[in-house]
Formats: structure tokens, sequence, C-alpha cells
């Protein structure tokens, strides 16, 4: 079974960024793929793919 949500760790590895930017991305209150639990941030991967086939159309 696949994941739903991704830890930072997880985001950066899936994305081929670093930290840094990572939080800066999941920070963004414009994206709709970021969960915070708690003070926690994760990726809801779906929503991600979504936004990412999204970004690819746009340029």
């Amino acid at each position: 079974m696949e994941k739903a949500l991704l830890n930072l760790e997880e985001f950066c590895g899936y994305m081929g960024i670093g930290k840094t930017k990572a939080r800066e991305l999941l920070n963004n209150p414009k994206n709709k793929f970021t969960v915070r639990i708690g003070n926690r941030l994760y990726a809801n991967k779906k929503c991600l793919d979504e936004w990412l086939e999204y970004q690819c159309k746009r340029s």
C-alpha cells in the first residue's frame, strides 16, 4: 500500500530538493498539498502529483 502523506524527508526525496526549499513549498499558503498535523508539515501525495501536473502544463 502506498503512503498518502509524505513527511519532510520523503517529500525531499520525491521532489529531489533540499530541506530548505521543501519547507518553503510546504509553508506556502497558496499550495493545496500541505497537510498540517500539530506543528508538523506533510505533503498529500495525490494533491502534490496534481500540482506537479499543473506546473508542467503551465510551462
